[in-house]
């Protein structure tokens, strides 16, 4: 015991003189507490320099010979926090490549998609006496841009429900209005750095691109275009954009570069707003089908980033594939699976897939694999057809012509169920049933034909003509009107 003392005396004598002798015995039970003080310092002096190894060991006030020793121990210490909350908060504060952000985010996407639809609720918007809405897009967190049936352009506001008319491009020595009662605005789209958007004009079959988010007029392509309505609109960059008519040709316009750097004057010395009339750089025509050779109305298109193509949908059946460069160099045409009313297309980047809907399922073509490993979907809502679609990752939203909205998970190759409460301690399960949103009544015109053909049937479900996602605010807009061409009226939700 007496050599023990004597020990401890003289090891303390060397650690406050720093003496470089060699490293004392080891002898665990009277080490261990002198140990874990001198530990516990360096691990302050540490955090609290940032000079590495020895050196911050010396800053602190540790000798030599203990400072290399220590630090070698640090590493099995626990030195950080893995728990949710300290991840969601370094995250909140910027932290920057932090493991797992990606998986994480992702996770949470994924989980949002899958939650989202049985989590909205929806708030319908008056529209007056509008006719059908044809076509939408998001121009900003609370303003949706609309065509109508009736041939009217119009912004409405979705937290006051203000609407906004815009005037509609004429055709350059036309003063005379080509609008047909059965036609209207079938398109709107929006270029990918949303600074133009593009639609039909007064004509029909005429282009419109506005500048935005002024929506001021830029140019109307009016001259040796299409020869019947535009059906369908796909932007290939911030200045091309293609269009398609019911006369069975795609076209592809060009757009001056200098409009969306706002080098060209928008208005003359009176304040009236002008704009250039412009022609088509390369135009296509639908090749001819043996079946249906009088049918070759384009009614969809839509553009694969990726890829450079553009796929096309025609009413005689058939998908078609360009080559999109600076002009359209047609790739192949296929036969569909199921031919009658072919009205809408979708394309999914992530997945390399197109969809078609048709009139009563959704047919998904990669253009890439001969053999098509995901099976059609049948919507089974009476045979009113598909009407509208869009994909977002993996779950495609299907607009059907008897007011409902389905949602389909490619991956699973399922739709998605609604979940219940088995009793009131468990948690939410899945029942089995498809879910299925609802959309209100909207507006119908009681006229003569309503009352002599339909009988004064009073619900009459509203086709869901188009739908667009505004994906940051968590909010999903509606529109539509009655299906048969006779009726009247129109259908704009808000689905938040």
């Amino acid at each position: 015991m007496a050599n023990t003392g004597a020990t401890r005396r003289h090891r303390r004598r060397r650690a406050a003189t720093a003496s470089a002798a060699r490293p004392p015995p080891s002898r665990a039970p009277q080490q261990t507490g002198s140990r874990k003080r001198k530990a516990a310092g360096v691990e302050g002096g540490a955090g609290s320099s940032s000079l590495p190894g020895p050196a911050a060991a010396a800053a602190s006030g540790t000798g030599h010979a203990e400072g290399p020793l220590l630090l070698a121990k640090r590493p099995r210490r626990p030195v950080a926090c893995h728990s949710l909350v300290h991840y969601l908060k370094g995250r909140a504060l910027g932290d920057e490549g932090h493991p797992g952000l990606a998986g994480f985010e992702g996770d949470l996407r994924n989980y949002g998609v899958l939650r989202l639809p049985e989590l909205l609720r929806e708030r319908q918007l008056a529209l007056g006496p509008l006719n059908k809405v044809f076509a939408s897009q998001w121009l900003n967190a609370r303003q949706v841009v609309c065509g109508t049936k009736c041939n009217t352009l119009f912004v409405v506001d979705v937290h006051t429900g203000k609407i906004t008319r815009i005037p509609l491009m004429q055709d350059r020595g036309n003063g005379e209005t080509h609008t047909q009662p059965t036609c209207g605005i079938h398109a709107i789209q929006l270029n990918p750095s949303k600074t133009l958007l593009a639609t039909g004009g007064e004509n029909p079959n005429s282009l419109a691109v506005y500048q935005l988010p002024t929506l001021d007029p830029v140019c109307l392509g009016d001259r040796n275009g299409h020869r019947d309505w535009i059906f369908a609109i796909a932007w290939m960059s911030d200045t091309v954009v293609v269009s398609g008519s019911r006369d069975g040709t795609v076209a592809l316009w060009r757009v001056d570069p200098d409009i969306s750097s706002g080098n060209i004057p928008w208005h003359n010395n009176s304040e009236i707003p002008r704009y250039s009339h412009i022609h088509p750089r390369d135009m296509e025509a639908i090749p001819r089908a043996t079946t249906n050779p009088g049918n070759r109305k384009v009614r969809a298109l839509a553009f694969s980033g990726k890829n450079q193509e553009l796929g096309a949908v025609s009413l005689d059946g058939y998908f078609h594939l360009w080559k999109a460069r600076s002009s359209l160099s047609r790739l192949l045409s296929l036969r569909l699976p199921y031919c009658r009313e072919n009205v809408c297309l979708t394309y999914c980047d992530e997945l390399s897939l197109y969809a078609v809907g048709s009139q009563s399922h959704v047919s998904f073509l990669d253009p890439r694999q001969r053999q098509q490993n995901i099976r059609p979907l049948c919507s089974r809502e009476g045979g009113t057809g598909v009407r509208s679609l869009s994909f977002y990752q993996h779950i495609i939203t299907v607009g059907t012509g008897h007011g409902s909205l389905l949602f389909y998970d490619i991956r699973a190759q399922k739709f998605l169920e609604e979940r219940a409460l088995a009793s009131p301690d468990s948690f939410l399960v899945r029942t089995g049933r498809k879910l299925k949103l609802t959309c209100g009544r909207g507006w119908l015109n009681q006229d003569e034909l309503w009352v002599n053909y339909f009988g004064g049937t009073e619900e009459f479900p509203n086709a869901l003509y188009t739908h667009c996602y505004n994906w940051p605010e968590m909010k999903l807009f509606v529109g539509g009107g009655p299906l048969p061409s006779g009726l009247h009226g129109n259908y704009a939700g808000l689905w938040s």
